[in-house]
């Protein structure tokens, strides 16, 4: 998938978005070539797919939550105000996935990217910067040692369920967004026992059914919801 197929797609789906939204996304073929030849972020056989397996899949995040969260969805997309209208932690974030493209989507939210390792956070940085998002931010750290909490966590696949739930725990208020694939009907059944988290909190979605695509096929958006968001 190049640009030129992205944009009639991202058009598809999202009939809201903008000209500078669409700007910005345009820009991340040629950002993330440049950086890719200095700092192996997107494997080098991957990277002219990056509209299909980095960008598009991780707007399969925005997707859900404009399915399953309308309202959320309608406050993210709204123009930014004084204060962020949510936070967001990308928690292994690599080169910026799926942070960069979900900033760029959601002007609104302000999103912290986290990366343990030096070299792929300098990437997310810069493409960030070069972009314009004043409405992110970069960290080098460990999982276990990030300070503060967030309203909403997102991630592409890090690790298994049951190994990340302790990195996050304490850390987001309403829920969890997880990109993950294949079959994880075991995995969540040993998460929810492992961590106690109640029938009915976790949320299985088949992206090849808002996106049609071969690449999607068997992969899925896990949402998490927080029990004290539960309770409210």
């Amino acid at each position: 998938m190049d640009y030129t197929a992205f944009e009639n797609t991202a058009k598809a789906l999202f009939p809201e978005i903008t000209a500078e939204q669409l700007d910005r996304f345009r820009a991340l073929d040629g950002l993330y070539r440049d950086w890719n030849s200095k700092i192996n972020v997107i494997s080098r056989k991957d990277i002219d797919s990056l509209y299909l397996h980095h960008v598009l899949h991780s707007l399969a995040i925005a997707l859900y939550i404009r399915e399953q969260m309308p309202e959320l969805y309608k406050t993210l997309t709204a123009q930014p105000g004084p204060a962020p209208a949510a936070t967001f932690l990308d928690l292994g974030t690599g080169g910026g996935f799926p942070g960069i493209p979900l900033a760029i989507m959601f002007p609104s939210a302000h999103f912290t990217l986290c990366d343990s390792i030096g070299k792929k956070i300098l990437v997310a940085k810069e493409v960030a910067a070069a972009c314009g998002l004043a409405n992110t931010e970069t960290v080098n750290a460990r999982a276990e040692t990030l300070p503060g909490q967030y309203d909403w966590i997102v991630s592409r696949a890090v690790t298994s369920l049951d190994k990340f739930m302790p990195w996050v725990k304490g850390r987001y208020r309403n829920g969890i967004f997880y990109l993950k694939g294949g079959d994880v009907v075991e995995e969540i059944a040993l998460t929810m026992g492992r961590f106690n988290l109640p029938k009915g909190s976790v949320h299985v979605w088949k992206i090849d059914e808002a996106i049609e695509d071969p690449y999607f096929e068997g992969k899925l958006v896990i949402f998490i919801e927080s029990i004290k968001n539960r309770e409210k």
